[in-house]
Parts: structure tokens; sequence; C-alpha cells
């Protein structure tokens, strides 16, 4: 008998393949304006097999989205010093976000497509809570961890502060040619990539650690 592993190996190879390829085109077209004949000649694949794997175009793109979500939130869980040191857990998430999304241009513009169309699929993606409720677990764990050292306030929720990372870190990728335009500063400049990615995090700490507004 035949080793089914190697097969289902090399069909792991192949989706990821697929999913790889869609995610530019997706990024770079919409979902309206990317080809799935395209994909597949680009994959060196065929349509046919690409609808046995996914079913449909609207099945592919939601498997973009499930994978384009899913590697920012297991960066996510790898955050540590949670319960000793939850300013630098707290840090530690504002560097993750803004690496990642700065790493991942498609990302954002898939995220930013997707918006415009809002959220029309990834709303039916499968498993959605999972593409979105890590993230607040983690934040939520340590703004714990911080109240029960006194050194976060308590009044701002998980969400708030996935909020202010998430809005920082997206905006300065998805609207870098234009704020060029404008004001002449290129955001992912080095200089100005060192400079962001410290300011998100004092930011954000600076927030979260001024005990002195009531609740």
């Amino acid at each position: 008998m035949t080793d089914p592993a190697p097969r289902r190996r090399d069909s792991e190879r192949t989706k990821a393949d697929i999913v790889k390829v869609a995610t530019k085109e997706f990024a770079d077209k919409g979902f309206a304006g990317a080809r799935v004949d395209e994909i597949a000649a680009k994959t060196h694949t065929t349509k046919r097999m690409i609808y046995y794997y996914y079913g449909d175009k609207e099945g592919l793109y939601q498997a973009v989205l499930e994978a384009s979500y899913g590697r920012i939130r297991r960066l996510e869980q790898k955050v540590t010093h949670i319960a000793d040191d939850p300013v630098a857990a707290l840090r530690h998430v504002a560097e993750i976000t803004f690496d990642h999304h700065d790493r991942n241009p498609d990302f954002i513009r898939i995220v930013a497509g997707e918006n415009i169309l809002r959220a029309a699929h990834l709303k039916h993606a499968a498993g959605v809570g999972r593409l979105g409720n890590p993230a607040l677990d983690v934040l939520t764990r340590i703004l714990e961890s911080g109240r029960e050292k006194g050194v976060f306030r308590s009044d701002v929720d998980a969400l708030d502060v996935h909020l202010a990372i998430s809005s920082f870190c997206f905006f300065r990728v998805a609207n870098r040619f234009s704020w060029k335009t404008l004001f002449d500063r290129d955001l992912a400049a080095t200089d100005q990539r060192v400079h962001q990615r410290r300011m998100i995090g004092d930011m954000i700490v600076a927030y979260l650690t001024d005990t002195s507004t009531p609740d």
C-alpha cells in the first residue's frame, strides 16, 4: 500500500502555495478583480484543483482571510512576561503588531478591501471568532496582571488597547503614499520605522500606566 503521508504533505504544500499567491492577487486586485485562472497559472496547478480544495473563488478568498489573520494571532500568542512584567508584555504586543504590519503590506490591503465590502466575506469565514478573540485574550491577561500589580489603569478594556495599537500600525502602512505626497515624509524609511516602533510602545505604555485618571 502507498504511504498516504507524502501525499498529504504534497497537498498541504500545494494549498499553502495557492493561498500565498492568492493573497497577493486579492491584495493587488481586490476580490472582484482577482482571477482564479491567473492564480492557478502562477501556482502551476489548475482551476479545477483550486475549486477541489476551496469550493469556489469565495472559499479561496475566505481561506486567504483566515490565513492572513491567523499569522498575526499566532505571533501574539508568543508574548512573554505577562505574569512577571505586564508592562514589558504590553510593549511586546505593540512591537509584534508593528513588525507584522510593516512586513505584510498585503495584509493591510486585504483588510482595507474587506472593509470596503463591509466584511461581507469575513463574517462568513469558518471560525471567525478565533480570528479576533485570541488577541483580546492575550491583552486581557496582560491588563489583569498589570492591575493586580497596581501599574495599569482600570478604565480601559482589551478591545480599547487593541484598537489603539492596531490603528497606529495599520495607518502608517495603509497611508504611506498619501502621507508622503502630503507631508514629504516616508513612513517606511528606516529611521522612521525605528522611531515609530518605539513611539507606539511608549504611547501605549504611558497611557495604560497613567493611573491618576479616576475610574
